[in-house]
């Protein structure tokens, strides 16, 4: 069978539309329609009831399709060993000091132990973590951003909470409100900031209130001197001296793996493997409980329900 078109279908059977398909694959709706009738008629079956409104598997088409990942996971792995042998050996990993968590390393390690990984923490500015200037092969990163040419992969979504000084009059609170930071200063991302992400982690209303930062231990370091506040992700480890409470009124954020979307290397998409594989829990701290330091600097544990 040809595989090319075996991605294009098991494409359209998880879209369900051959518009958003061809968008997903970057191309236009005609080829990837001939392509599709091109396989149907290889196979002599039908495999999709097409409508104005989109498209639905046939008994044939769905049998296919369980079909088609494992052949096209197999080939993927054909591809990355070949690619390892061929001297393809190193993989670049964008990243915001995220804790990509021992599991993930060590399977990694396990399926490719030629592989030689490099990380390059990101700048801010670029929530892509270095992808879309070129700058590394796959990121770890969170959204929100602009996703445009890049496909993700959900890893684990958090609830946020509000980085403060263990002395901040709100340190003990066991939740938070926006309106209860309604008069203080948050640390600010650069101007050239992807405009969703800096809107996300921003000052809802007014962006531009707190010193600049480009890193996560800036934005630490700078709660800490400063007394500004910030957002994290929910079991993101801090210093000694400030604390994290949970944000109630702000939606979850996904710790995702990112790639080019024209991007086809194995060792790539071994990796998207491999972390599939891993439990959410695992890639990273655990987002089910908090720590979090009170206001007496004494250490306790906070549910996300609290």
């Amino acid at each position: 069978m040809d595989l090319r078109l075996l991605r294009y279908f098991t494409t359209v059977s998880e879209e369900l539309h051959f518009g958003r398909a061809a968008a997903r694959l970057y191309m236009t709706q005609p080829p990837l329609s001939r392509a599709i009738k091109q396989l149907e008629s290889d196979l002599g079956y039908d495999l999709l009831r097409r409508s104005s409104t989109g498209v639905v598997l046939t008994p044939a088409g769905s049998a296919l399709y369980d079909e088609a990942r494992d052949l096209l996971a197999q080939a993927d792995r054909v591809r990355t060993r070949v690619a390892v042998a061929a001297g393809a050996s190193a993989l670049t990993i964008g990243t915001f000091a995220e804790q990509a968590g021992a599991r993930l390393a060590a399977a990694y390690r396990d399926a490719h132990p030629g592989v030689q990984v490099h990380i390059r923490e990101g700048d801010f500015a670029d929530p892509t973590a270095g992808l879309r200037a070129g700058r590394v092969d796959i990121a770890l990163t969170r959204t929100p951003f602009d996703e445009t040419g890049i496909t993700t992969q959900v890893l684990r979504t958090d609830p946020v909470g509000v980085v403060l000084r263990v002395d901040d009059p709100l340190a003990d609170r066991a939740n938070l409100h926006l309106r209860d930071l309604a008069d203080r200063h948050w640390f600010q991302l650069p101007p050239d900031t992807d405009p969703i992400w800096r809107s996300y982690w921003s000052h809802p209303t007014d962006p531009d209130t707190g010193p600049v930062v480009r890193t996560v231990h800036e934005c630490q370091q700078t709660v800490l001197w400063n007394g500004t506040v910030g957002l994290t992700p929910l079991g993101h480890p801090v210093p000694d001296g400030l604390v994290v409470v949970p944000l109630v009124d702000k939606p979850p954020s996904s710790l995702v793996l990112a790639w080019n979307s024209a991007e086809h290397s194995p060792l790539i998409r071994s990796f998207i493997d491999v972390a599939a594989t891993i439990s959410p829990a695992a890639i990273g701290r655990s987002p089910e409980r908090n720590p979090v330091v009170t206001a007496d600097h004494t250490t306790r544990r906070t549910d996300l329900a609290d």
